[in-house]
Parts: structure tokens; sequence; C-alpha cells
């Protein structure tokens, strides 16, 4: 039977054995973003409820929050990778003394995120062009999120730990749990108390009636109880990672050495969601002078089309826990075998995603919105992205198994170089000419070309750089 010790021990793996610790590993991250983007989707469905101008509030605040949350994401990918490579060489003292000095490192780098984005929350929608409408349910919205980032930021540190050493299992569980929170907080959060007639019998349902207020407080409180057990089964429980008895002793305070490592893999990343993000804005920015349709037809297609890219993200993570062991093992061959492999699961299983979503496009808009032109507008764009969704599938796992070695820099510079040059502009050329649909297309030929150059550097090898154990110490870390 395939386990991840199997790649610390130096065993050797046969093709099957490597198949099934992928499937292994997949599977549970793979439900863990299902689960993760399901919650996005009740969240919009739920929203969109309550209309036009408070959907396209929520929708014009989704970029924004997704810099700020991947910032912290990146952030916490630091630590996490020298977790993998430190457990694949045996290391465990020292994957001990990374987590500890992450913990604390995190938790200030959200503290001063999230004060930044309190202090343009009030702007921000006015910034992004948004009508004076939907300003101040906007900045609502996007001030709970930003509050909650300290206890946020733990809760992609933990789940990224556990992943790279190998348990996919307990985040893709807790993740479950998050969505089943979710919709009881805003089932009771978004609505005002009502009366349902089940079989003749009037039941009384209580409601706080906070609307778009209720959706982020029910989300932020679901994440923030997940991120809670994360943490305790991290420290507690997990094999070569708990902090219990004399493993707690150690120092928490960052070292230069563990930050240096950690900001050479982090800050590329960091700085490439930063600009990415910067373009997802640009494009919200494109889009607001096509009307609050336009707007909330944009976000909800982004949700719906979330459904069909998460997996690869979920099989992403696995290539990294894959390849950062591996590397750490200083097994290059096999580093190599499980990109491939990876990458080739990814474009399958994306490639089916991307034909239920082109066949079921109407069903997924009207589920997600009881408007008819705003569901009408976003099923078409589903329909012209869903040809692009196989390449972009080699573009998110081929970045995992990039990132599982420590390789940030030039991908980095990919995804700028393929958004900005490629992406933005066309989207600005066609919005006035095709609305909507001419934002898409841009983003459609976009994603194409991003994973044919990933493709082509995968094929290279030149992101493998072969040396010494990785897992080795290059000086004294302090336990």
């Amino acid at each position: 039977m395939a386990h991840i010790s199997q790649i610390q021990n130096g065993e050797s793996m046969t093709l099957r054995q490597q198949l099934a610790l992928t499937a292994k590993l997949s599977g549970p991250a793979i439900m863990a973003q299902l689960s993760t983007i399901l919650m996005q989707y009740i969240d919009a469905s739920m929203v969109g409820r309550l209309g036009a101008d408070q959907s396209a509030s929520v929708g014009l605040m989704n970029s924004s929050l997704w810099m700020f949350w991947g910032v912290c994401s990146m952030l916490t990918m630091g630590f996490s990778v020298q977790v993998a490579h430190r457990l694949g060489a045996k290391d465990t003292d020292g994957a001990r003394a990374v987590l500890r000095q992450g913990i604390v490192a995190c938790l200030i780098a959200g503290t001063v995120i999230s004060l930044f984005g309190l202090s343009i929350a009030g702007q921000l929608p006015v910034w992004l062009g948004a009508e004076s409408s939907i300003c101040h349910g906007a900045t609502v919205y996007f001030a709970t999120f930003i509050s909650a980032l300290p206890i946020l930021i733990l809760n992609y540190l933990a789940g990224g730990m556990l992943r790279c050493a190998g348990n996919m299992k307990i985040p893709g569980l807790l993740s479950v749990c998050m969505c089943l929170l979710d919709i009881i907080f805003n089932f009771f959060l978004i609505f005002p108390a009502r009366e349902i007639s089940i079989g003749g019998i009037d039941i009384a349902i209580p409601g706080a009636g906070l609307g778009i207020f209720g959706a982020a407080l029910g989300t932020v409180a679901a994440e923030c109880i997940c991120a809670a057990a994360l943490m305790w089964y991290l420290c507690r429980r997990q094999e070569g990672l708990n902090l219990r008895g004399a493993h707690a002793k150690g120092s928490y305070r960052p070292t230069l050495e563990i930050l240096r490592k950690a900001a050479k893999i982090s800050m590329p990343m960091t700085a490439e969601h930063i600009i990415f993000c910067g373009a997802q804005i640009t494009i919200t920015i494109i889009v607001a002078p096509l009307g609050v349709v336009a707007i909330a037809a944009n976000a909800f297609a982004v949700t719906a089309e979330s459904l069909c890219y998460m997996p690869g993200f979920g099989i992403g993570e696995a290539a990294t826990t894959l390849c950062g062991q591996s590397y750490g093992a200083g097994r290059f061959d096999l580093v190599r075998r499980f990109c491939h492999l990876t990458t080739g699961l990814g474009i399958a299983i994306m490639s089916l995603m991307a034909l239920i979503m082109y066949i079921g496009a109407p069903i997924m808009m009207q589920i997600m919105t009881p408007v008819a032109e705003i569901a009408s507008a976003g099923a078409e764009v589903l329909r012209i992205e869903a040809w692009a969704e196989p390449m972009y599938a080699a573009s998110i796992v081929t970045y995992g198994a990039f990132v599982g070695v420590g390789d940030t820099l030039l991908p980095a510079i990919m995804n700028f170089g393929s958004i900005w040059l490629v992406r933005i502009p066309l989207a600005a050329v066609m919005a006035p000419m095709f609305g909507l649909k001419g934002v898409w297309i841009a983003m459609a030929v976009e994603l194409i070309f991003r994973g044919i150059i990933f493709l082509w550097r995968m094929k290279s090898g030149s992101w493998l750089k072969k040396g010494r154990n990785p897992g080795e110490n290059e000086a004294a870390v302090e336990a």
C-alpha cells in the first residue's frame, strides 16, 4: 500500500504505487477545495436572493478580498514548503522549529495586513468605480472579512503544514465542516425571521436579518472555528509536527535563517498574487461601467467557474506535497514523475468538469440568482470559459509542483506576464465591443496561453535544480 513514508525512507516505488499515492493525497485535497467553493457558491446564492444591488456589492469586492486572502496564504507557503523539505529529510526537530516560528510570524503579518485593509475599506468601492447605491454594502462586506485576517492566516498555515506533512484528510474534513457551518450561520444571519409551511404546519424560523453583513459574519465565524480546530490538531496530534511535551519548549522567536528561506519562497508568490489580483481588480474596473447586471453576472460566473477549476488547486496541493517531500529526500527522478502524474490527472479531471460546466451553465446560474438577465449573461460567459479549463489545469498543477521544490520566481513572472500582457489588453479592447462576453473571451485566450508556457517549462526540466539534500540545514536552526 502506497504511503508518504516511502518517499522519506528512500524505498523504490512502482508506477502503480506512485499513482495510488497521488490519488490518495489528491482526493481529500479536491474535496476540501470543492467544499470551500461550494461555501462561496451558497453564499452567492443566498445573497442573490436579496436583489441585484446586494449581489453587485458582494461581487465588486470579491477580487479585492481574494488579493488579501491570497497574500496571507502565499506568506504561509514559505513555512509550509520548508516543513515538507525537512520532513522529507526526516528532520522533525527542524520541522517543528519552522512551525513554532511560523505561527508567530504569520500572526504578526496577518495583523498588519488586516489593519491596512481596514484603513482603505471606506474608499475602496469608490476607487473601483462603484455606483453610490452599492458602496456602503460593499464596504461592510469587505471590512468584516478583513478584520478576521489574523485568525484566517492561521487557518491557511495549519492547513498548508498538514498537507505538506501528507495529511490531506483532516484539512479536507474540516473544510466540509466549515461549509456546513457556513450554511447554518448564513441561514439565520442573512434573512429576517419568517414562517415556512411544511405539511400545512407553520413553523417560525428565527433570523437576524443582517443581509450582506450577515453573509460575511457567518462565513468568518465558520472559518474561525475551522482555524481553531486545525491549529489544535496540528500542534497536538500531527505526527512529526506536534508540540506536546518537550517539543513545546523550543523558541517561538523567528530566526533570520528560517525567515530568509520563507521569504525566498513566499515573496515571489506573494508579489505574483498581488499583481494577479491587481489584474482581477483592473478587470472589475473594466466591467463596472457595463452596469450592475454585468457586475453581478461577472461575480456569479467567477464563483460558478470555481467549481470547475478548484479540483485543479486540490491536485496542485498534492503536487506540492509529493514533489516537496521527494525533493527534501533528494529523490529528483521521483520529483519529475510526480509532477507529470499530477499534471495529467489535473488536466483529465478539469476537462471533465469543463464539460459539466458547459452543459449545466444555465442551471448553475439560475441557482445563484433569480434575476433572469443576470443568469443569462453568466451562463453565456461560463460556456466561453469552459474551452480554456484543460490548459488552466496545466498551469495550476505544474505551479504546485514548482512550489514544492522552492522554484517560485520564474513561475511568478510567467503568471504576471501572461495576465498583464495578454488578458488585460485584450479585455480592455474587447469589453467596449462585445461587453461582458468580450472580457471572458480575453480570459479564455490568456488561460490557454498560460497553460502552454507552463507545460513548456515543465518539459524543459529547468525548474528542478538538483543539488545536495535540500532538507539539510545550511546553518544551525534554533529548535
